[in-house]
Parts: C-alpha cells; sequence; structure tokens
C-alpha cells in the first residue's frame, strides 16, 4: 500500500536538482523584454540581446505597437517610460501639463544657467517678480550677498543711515577689517578707553603681553603680581618656579606647610 502511494505522488526533487532545471528553462526561453516582446512593430527599435524591442525616441508602447506622443512646441521627448513623455526646452515651463510656455524674465535680469529660472544683474536685487536698482552711496562697492543692502563701505567708513561715514581713528589707533565694532583697534603698547588709546603702564620688572587679563602686562619670570607692581619671589627651602615662573611650587617628596617645604610623612 505505501509503495503504491509512493509511486503515485509527485517525485520530489532535490533542492540542487531544481536550481538545475531553473537554468536550463531560463536558457531555453528568452527574456521578456522591458518594453514589449513579439514582432517588431513600425517606429520601433529592435533589443540586440534576448529579443523584444523598445519604442523609438518620441514614442511609447501601446499593447504591440508604438504609440506616438504629443509633444508640445517648445518641449524634447525624454525616452521615459514614466511621466508625460517630453519636457520643457531651456527656458520655458509647463502649463497644466499640457503646453510650455516662456519664463517670465524681468528686466534688468536674465535666465539662470539651468535655464529654470532667472537672477538680477549686478547692481540689482530681486523684489517679487521684478528687479529694482540697489541704491549705492558714496565710499561704498557692491557686494553678492542675497540679504542686506547690496553694498558695503569701503575701508575707512562704516554704514550709518544708509550712508559710508569715515570712520574717526584715535592717535595710537589703526583701522580694522572688521564689519563690527568701532572699525579700529589700539596700536600695541595702548588700550581702548572713552577718551581713546591710552598706554599701558608698564611696572618695573614686567613686559607688555596683550594676551593678558585686563592689565595688557606681565611679571619677568621670577616676580609676582602685587597690587600693580612686580615683586621678586621670595623661594622657601625646598621650592621651586613653577612653569609659569611667577609662582613656585614644593620640591618633589616635599610638602607646604605653614609657607614652608617640608618632607612629606
Amino acid at each position: 500500500m505505501n509503495r503504491a502511494l509512493q509511486m503515485a505522488s509527485p517525485m520530489r526533487r532535490p533542492a540542487g536538482m531544481a536550481a538545475v532545471a531553473c537554468v536550463v528553462a531560463c536558457m531555453a526561453f528568452p527574456a521578456a523584454a522591458r518594453d514589449g516582446t513579439g514582432p517588431v512593430p513600425e517606429n520601433a527599435v529592435p533589443l540586440g540581446y534576448g529579443g523584444g524591442w523598445n519604442c523609438a525616441l518620441g514614442y511609447r508602447v501601446d499593447g504591440a505597437r508604438c504609440a506616438a506622443l504629443e509633444i508640445p512646441e517648445n518641449a524634447y521627448a525624454t525616452g521615459r517610460s514614466y511621466g508625460p513623455g517630453w519636457a520643457c526646452r531651456r527656458g520655458f515651463q509647463e502649463a497644466d501639463g499640457e503646453s510650455c510656455v516662456p519664463i517670465p524674465v524681468p528686466d534688468n535680469a536674465f535666465l539662470e544657467s539651468a535655464g529654470f529660472g532667472w537672477q538680477c544683474k549686478r547692481g540689482f536685487r530681486r523684489d517679487r517678480d521684478t528687479c529694482t536698482r540697489i541704491d549705492l552711496p558714496s565710499n561704498a562697492y557692491l557686494t553678492d550677498a542675497l540679504a542686506g543692502p547690496g553694498w558695503a563701505c569701503d575701508r575707512g567708513f562704516a554704514a550709518a543711515a544708509g550712508e559710508c561715514v569715515p570712520i574717526e581713528v584715535p592717535q595710537n589707533g589703526y583701522l580694522t577689517n572688521s564689519d563690527r565694532g568701532s572699525g579700529w583697534a589700539c596700536e600695541r603698547g595702548f588700550f581702548a578707553t572713552d577718551r581713546g588709546c591710552e598706554a599701558i603702564d608698564v611696572p618695573e620688572n614686567a613686559f607688555l603681553d596683550m594676551d593678558s587679563r585686563g592689565t595688557g602686562w606681565r611679571c619677568e619670570r621670577g616676580y609676582a603680581v602685587s597690587h600693580e607692581s612686580c615683586v621678586a619671589i621670595q623661594l622657601p627651602a625646598n621650592a621651586h618656579l613653577d612653569r609659569t615662573g611667577n609662582a613656585w611650587r614644593c620640591d618633589r617628596s616635599f610638602q607646604l606647610s605653614d609657607g614652608a617645604c617640608v618632607l612629606g610623612r
């Protein structure tokens, strides 16, 4: 009984044999074409591999034939199987999906390189759908910045109420290239105040240091700040100046105790 059932049931093939059978079958029958199969119709191009055909540019598959696309004026065929199959030429834009109309370019403007929009000529700026002239004041030059007035003041001038006014540089000061602040800075050895640039009073045993905090000077090595002067550092026994040179620390194996360096316990 079991033998009869086995003979009546379909034969089961190992997985490897099924894969080989699939390869043989795929080689025996050509792969389906991307666009069409069967006889090559009019306005079609046969594929060079596997059979099948593609519609020529300007046509699209419609069953077993290639139907002509309705390409509007000022458009070109894209050859794509999706979408309308056409796109507008440079300088034109799609209207209602049926036509290509010119992109309106206002006076004093030009088409962008890609042809999808426009931008104003130098010396003009966009104002909605028009280009208005930039009012350039004296002692100023045009910029390419989209934000702001479209101009900047020449060196030595600062913008104020739409004009470029001279920057008043105090004695012992110089012009900077910064667009922020006063437009000037003090020379080395001076610091800015409401009255202008005042000289930094460097005490004895100190030197100019513009990176220091507030004072503009720093004590020489072996000296420490005391009020507005530099006093000599008195090193206790078994101590040395630290890496700054303006303070001291105990030698190795010694600990600070009541201002002295003593052996650690």
